[in-house]
């Protein structure tokens, strides 16, 4: 029997390895160093995220899920699950959003995080599926008990989330002062050698630096992480 894990303060929801880097990295420092639970959920190895014909799809995974594990471990992140999904091949499936619906009942977020789904024009296909697949799992799925009643007997209760927050969103209501962890979330950037390479910058401090401060702009702190944030009802 799955039994209901210990409640954790932060649950991050990525399609790949390096998307929580890019996303929420500083956010999730901030939190740790807070003495707040994180853990981070990713959906696929991101085996197919390279220019590199010498490497096969199983050679890249393993490289990424290291990547992410050493990224998880410098930013105080309590534990990585990896649901082992094909990269490039997320679907908006009754299977997928129920693999969601369990672990947000495992480890009773109050504040789940991902990629948002409503991004126009240029943007992976999954970071849309899982954005909205994490945003129905949490609402109404895992509230409600009568939604996969098979999980009460496995010991998996029906959980409230109190709030979402998705990265790269268009629609900013929400920005994270990471000036005091900007160098953590450096740092676990360039644990992902193998994605950063595929950048193609030249100086990713500026380049992130750049970034970050203009999510700040408009705020009294000079670098921030933006979201969209929504309160869900208790």
């Amino acid at each position: 029997m799955k039994e209901n894990k210990e409640s954790t303060d932060m649950l991050v929801i990525s399609a790949h390895p390096d998307d929580a880097e890019f996303g929420v990295a500083g956010t999730v420092a901030n939190w740790t160093r807070a003495g707040k639970k994180v853990v981070y959920v990713v959906c696929t190895h991101g085996e197919k995220g390279t220019t590199d014909r010498h490497l096969t799809p199983k050679e890249l995974a393993a490289v990424r899920e290291k990547e992410q594990m050493a990224a998880a471990r410098l930013l105080g992140v309590e534990g990585v699950d990896f649901l082992g999904m094909p990269d490039q091949g997320l679907e908006d499936t009754p299977a997928f959003r129920e693999q969601i619906v369990r672990v947000i009942r495992q480890y009773r977020p109050h504040t789940v995080v991902t990629s948002d789904p409503y991004r126009r024009y240029v943007w992976h296909r999954d970071h849309r599926i899982a954005g909205q697949v994490v945003l129905d799992a949490v609402f109404p799925y895992a509230r409600d008990h009568l939604a996969y009643p098979d999980m009460l007997a496995e010991g998996l209760e029906p959980h409230k989330v109190q709030e979402l927050l998705f990265w790269a969103a268009e629609d900013v209501n929400y920005r994270s002062d990471i000036t005091a962890t900007f160098a953590l979330k450096l740092a676990a950037l360039r644990c992902h050698a193998s994605q950063v390479r595929e950048l193609g910058v030249s100086d990713l401090e500026d380049w992130l630096r750049q970034r970050c401060r203009s999510m700040a702009e408009g705020e009294p702190f000079e670098l921030a992480e933006s979201f969209h944030r929504v309160e869900l009802p208790r």
